[in-house]
């Protein structure tokens, strides 16, 4: 949706099938109220707010918590809280498990001790899938400013078509008890149907840049109004849509960033490879795969030859049941919508040579305005700030060899290759939660995460450059508490 008052909705069809929308609880998590808990006042306007002084649990001062406002924010709230992790926040109503859900290991530590500020908000908009805080209000943020601040921001948008508190296991808890602020937006718009927001093919994608780029203006002033001086460091990171999210910024608004973070970012360009080209041929290639026979062996080549590695074959039953079919439906719909006629985001799991099937989608003979779409929303690989991307080799929802090895060869092309690092994760998969039910076959990338962001802050606070770029192995001998606690880039133990 356009960031402009009174714009209207693009018209588009509507009866989402009930079978979808159970599915999409695992690829976005779907709009879940929160009960705030939130020790504040409400504003009455977009940059005025009456709050109080008052901790949350009334022990305790929170400097400067009626001087921070929010820029541009339409509704603001802001609490004093004892606790700004999901040690504390998960009892205190200022996160939403539903929205993280099955982005962690199950084991993951929660780091604890981080007292501070948090303002929840929105800034205007007309869409209104978001249901958090019972706004029924898109564009909405979360902000935590933590008392002992160590004068960075790291800013983020959400995987998959998810809400603000998404990141909040994977990200936040970690950069929270390093000092640094965090902010994160819903991106605009949120859950199965986003690709309803918007006047034309592209636009809901579109508004996640735009969103991004606005909370990061207005979180470097709320942080100076807060803590007096601007933040030294801002840094943007993101898993999925969200690390899509970091490539973008970091091409067109290096001047709002230090540098980022890029978790298995979606690749998006107009002339492929994108989840449009390889997910149809999973849904063609994988069905003849399940039913075994003699077309068995061809099947696997063909889900092999469209990007999903030998060897990932333990993950298809799960991501063909979950991933593949709705993920091709929903996205196809936002760039699109012409493709099945009247039907909107297709038919789940229809047969090949079913009208309008998106098993038979085929960009290459889609007409020019379906190109025009996607470019709108397209990567170049013209980083103007350093970017650390992390992959997993085992990623079956988007598989590596069709995104982020292209994504490195496009910033290899563009010239910026000594802006860039790139590590490929031997058996780090799309979700962490996957590793719960294979720990012998995947390991987690949230300590890579981890890692990466470590040596961003290296790279740039004393000039240390991070290992060259490389396949990252698997540890010989590593068992899962190892894997979940340490990652270490440059190969050595």
């Amino acid at each position: 949706m356009r960031l402009a008052r009174g714009s209207t909705p693009r018209l588009r069809r509507r009866g989402v099938p009930a079978a979808a929308l159970t599915a999409l609880t695992l690829l976005a998590s779907t709009a879940t109220t929160t009960t705030s808990a939130l020790a504040t006042t409400t504003t009455a306007a977009a940059t005025t707010s009456t709050v109080t002084a008052a901790s949350a649990d009334g022990t305790r001062p929170c400097p400067r918590l009626t001087q921070v406002r929010v820029p541009g924010a339409a509704h603001q709230k802001a609490a004093c809280l004892k606790e700004l992790t999901t040690a504390g926040t998960v009892a205190s109503g200022h996160t939403d498990p539903a929205d993280w859900a099955g982005l962690t290991p199950k084991n993951l530590d929660v780091p604890s001790g981080v007292p501070g500020i948090q303002i929840d908000g929105y800034f205007p908009d007309t869409s209104t899938t978001n249901t958090n805080h019972g706004w029924h209000h898109d564009a909405q943020f979360v902000l935590r400013l933590p008392d002992r601040w160590n004068g960075g921001l790291v800013v983020a948008g959400t995987p998959g078509n998810r809400e603000q508190y998404a990141n909040d296991r994977a990200i936040a808890d970690w950069v929270l008890a390093r000092g640094y602020a965090y902010a994160a937006t819903d991106k605009g718009n949120t859950g199965l149907a986003f690709h309803r927001d918007g006047k034309r093919p592209g636009d809901a994608i579109a508004e996640w840049n735009r969103r991004l780029t606005q909370l990061t203006r207005a979180a470097r002033a709320a942080v100076a109004q807060r803590y007096l001086r601007p933040p030294a460091r801002t840094l943007v990171t993101g898993m999925s849509n969200g690390g899509y999210l970091v490539r973008w910024q970091l091409e067109n608004h290096p001047e709002l960033y230090d540098g980022g973070v890029d978790w298995e970012g979606t690749l998006w360009r107009a002339d492929g490879p994108t989840l449009l080209h390889f997910l149809p041929e999973a849904l063609r290639a994988y069905p003849r795969f399940a039913a075994g026979g003699p077309d068995a062996e061809r099947a696997r080549a063909d889900l092999h030859a469209a990007g999903f590695p030998a060897g990932s074959e333990f993950l298809w039953p799960y991501h063909h049941q979950v991933y593949w079919d709705l993920t091709q439906r929903v996205y196809r719909e936002e760039l699109d919508p012409g493709y099945d006629g009247p039907t909107e985001a297709g038919t789940p799991y229809c047969a090949p040579g079913t009208p309008g099937c998106d098993a038979d989608y085929d960009y290459a003979a889609r007409p020019d305005e379906v190109r025009r779409a996607v470019e709108r929303i397209a990567l170049t690989g013209r980083i103007g700030k350093p970017l650390i991307t992390l992959h997993g080799t085992l990623d079956v929802l988007l598989p590596i060899g069709r995104d982020s090895d292209v994504y490195a060869r496009m910033v290899d092309a563009a010239g910026r290759a000594p802006l860039h690092r790139y590590y490929r994760i031997e058996g780090g998969t799309h979700t962490d939660s996957l590793v719960d039910a294979f720990p012998d076959r995947l390991r987690p990338l949230t300590p890579c995460h981890r890692s990466a962001l470590t040596a961003l802050e290296d790279w740039l606070t004393t000039g240390v450059r991070p290992p060259a770029s490389r396949t990252v192995a698997r540890p010989a001998g590593a068992d899962a508490a190892d894997l979940l606690t340490t990652c270490s880039l440059s190969g050595r133990p």
